[in-house]
């Protein structure tokens, strides 16, 4: 089942074509990787397909809906969750209350003034689900800030779940990470495809070989490869735009 369908997607800023007439198709249920060396356009390509930027021409469906021209919020509340390259947490709430804010944005009711948070009971056993799912709960008191970096990463993934998202799309989720913190988070990302569709911009090559159904590769804003991580490994192409090739 296609989840995801982008025809002929471009944006340009100016002269500079970011992302130049790009087809994607993402089905249900699988980690599909975007690729590519700096300046490809994969982040770009993000921002289209989430709603921060609109595009200069093409069209994106969802679920066989047209959201080519729906903004961020809409096409979150029809299940498109995402976490972003630097993290998006709010550093002096706590963890549980980073993540409760999510989850409430989700209910009508959600935000009485004259309800406390804690009163609303649907709200915490949510919280308290994607915390679990997350492996957050020794930091669910703590504040955001000040827990170690793998763990905010992990926040900032547990905010974009707790919007009940369709399809997840994770923006360098290992940037910054030690190898440690990144076996963790590739574990983690593996566990939560059992649950959703990913989409994933990611650097590290032996992440992406090793978790990805899909791959497109980007260059120059346009798509030189796609298929599975075997044949993405094998195309002189891939090799030739990463200058030497790809190192697992």
């Amino acid at each position: 089942m296609t989840l995801l369908e982008a025809k002929g997607l471009t944006k340009t800023f100016g002269a500079l074509t970011a992302v130049n007439n790009v087809d994607l198709t993402v089905e249900k249920g699988v980690i599909h990787s975007i690729i590519g060396p700096n300046g490809a356009g994969k982040t770009t390509l993000f921002n289209l397909l989430s709603g921060v930027y609109q595009p200069t021409s093409g069209t994106i469906k969802f679920q066989g809906r047209d959201i080519t021209s729906s903004k961020l919020y809409e096409r979150s509340r029809i299940g498109l969750g995402r976490s972003f390259q630097i993290t998006s947490i709010f550093p002096e709430l706590t963890v549980r209350e980073n993540v409760r804010l999510s989850v409430q944005s989700r209910g009508k009711k959600n935000f009485s003034m004259l309800r406390k948070a804690t009163e609303m009971k649907d709200v915490e056993e949510k919280t308290s689900v994607v915390l679990e799912e997350m492996e957050l709960r020794e930091f669910k008191d703590k504040r955001a800030g000040t827990i170690p970096y793998g763990s905010q990463r992990s926040v900032d993934m547990a905010i974009a779940l707790a919007t009940e998202p369709i399809l997840l799309l994770l923006d360098e989720p290992t940037s910054g990470m030690t190898p440690e913190d990144t076996y963790k988070m590739i574990v983690l990302i593996k566990r939560i495809s059992e649950r959703y569709t990913i989409i994933l911009i990611e650097h590290h090559m032996n992440v992406v070989m090793s978790i990805s159904d899909e791959i497109t590769v980007l260059h120059l804003g346009k798509i030189i490869a796609k298929g599975s991580p075997e044949f993405v490994k094998e195309s002189e192409e891939v090799k030739r735009a990463y200058l030497g090739g790809l190192k697992t």
